[in-house]
């Protein structure tokens, strides 16, 4: 199992990771913001297990901006809209225009990916499958099963990865919703892709993917299989336990991810939260729909 670039002492990885967006990042480097689980509605008063998603989002975004980072681009990453409203969608694309960058987006299994791809566009943004940014190609998957909470990758979309990874020589990393990977809670694992084997096996198989990135846990995930960054990123809005197996809302503050993404495929990446619990959680629930 590789542990990273064994040039740059993990030390000074990770001391350059607990502060991240106060370090001076080569013009090269790719800036991403990633920001996931913004569970939005039609009505901007709706709440998810007693919170307004559409205030925890704001304050979410309030404390990214007064870290002063200026990403390349944005990766949004599913479960974006909670009841998959036109209205939710065409609102989120408003608020994400605000970032004055590309805003890439891939659906979760609360969304309706026609109506996603429909409504969730802006000037700057857009539901793309690949894209390409300083050397690094961005592969953006859709996992939705329909009708389902857990994901699959369709034949369709494995193919897409295979003609990326074909093409591409430079680094890549890949971002779908689901997570590929058991994160330690029986609960949310029997929710993951229930193909992870088939994705494993092309990524591992190609030493220009770097990272797999999603959503979906509602948590912070952060471990390497074979060279491959494997990130699952809190929500802006309500967090699960980790580490439980049964369902359970953890007293964490919302939070989102940063990655500079090195031009030799290192991939430096911190969590940050914003500073309060949302008003109004209800810790003791049983669950959501």
């Amino acid at each position: 199992m590789s542990h990273g670039n064994p040039s740059i002492p993990a030390s000074f990885r990770r001391a350059r990771e607990r502060d991240l967006h106060k370090v001076s990042l080569p013009p090269e480097c790719l800036k991403v913001l990633q920001i996931t689980d913004t569970h939005l509605y039609a009505d901007t008063n709706s709440r998810l297990l007693g919170v307004n998603t559409m205030d925890s989002f704001r304050n979410t975004i309030t404390t990214f901006r007064h870290t002063g980072w200026r990403p390349d681009l944005v990766l949004a990453t599913g479960d974006l809209v909670h009841d998959a409203s036109p209205e939710g969608y065409q609102r989120l694309a408003q608020l994400l225009d605000e970032f004055g960058c590309p805003v890439y987006c891939l659906p979760g299994n609360h969304d309706l990916p026609d109506v996603m791809r429909k409504h969730l566009r802006g000037r700057h943004v857009s539901c793309p499958q690949v894209v390409d940014h300083k050397g690094w190609r961005l592969v953006l998957l859709d996992s939705v099963l329909a009708g389902q909470v857990g994901g699959h990758l369709a034949e369709s979309q494995l193919e897409l990865l295979d003609g990326a990874l074909r093409e591409h020589d430079g680094p890549v990393l890949v971002s779908l919703h689901h997570q590929p990977v058991p994160v330690g809670s029986h609960w949310i694992d029997d929710m993951g892709l229930d193909n992870a084997d088939a994705l494993l096996k092309r990524v591992t198989a190609h030493p220009q993917v770097k990272g797999l990135l999603w959503g979906h846990v509602h948590q912070l995930f952060d471990k390497r299989l074979d060279g491959i960054r494997l990130l699952g990123t809190p929500s802006t809005c309500v967090q699960f336990t980790p580490s439980v197996d049964e369902f359970s809302v953890d007293q964490q503050q919302p939070g989102f991810r940063l990655l500079a993404l090195m031009p030799d495929g290192e991939i430096l990446t911190e969590v940050l939260r914003a500073r309060h619990l949302p008003h109004g959680l209800e810790v003791a629930s049983a669950g959501y729909e």
